[in-house]
């Protein structure tokens, strides 16, 4: 039972990650783990 309890808890944290990034890109947020989205961006996820 422990374990059916992990995977859906598990299951849970991946899918409102997931949801979170897909909802971002919508957004047209660029860098999503900036805390100014992508905007005056000064790390280098912009950079390539």
């Amino acid at each position: 039972m422990g374990t059916v309890i992990s995977i859906v808890v598990l299951c849970a944290v991946l899918f409102f990650a997931i949801r979170y990034i897909v909802k971002a890109k919508r957004r047209g947020v660029k860098c999503i783990g900036c805390p100014n989205g992508g905007e005056n961006c000064h790390c280098d996820c912009n950079k390539e």
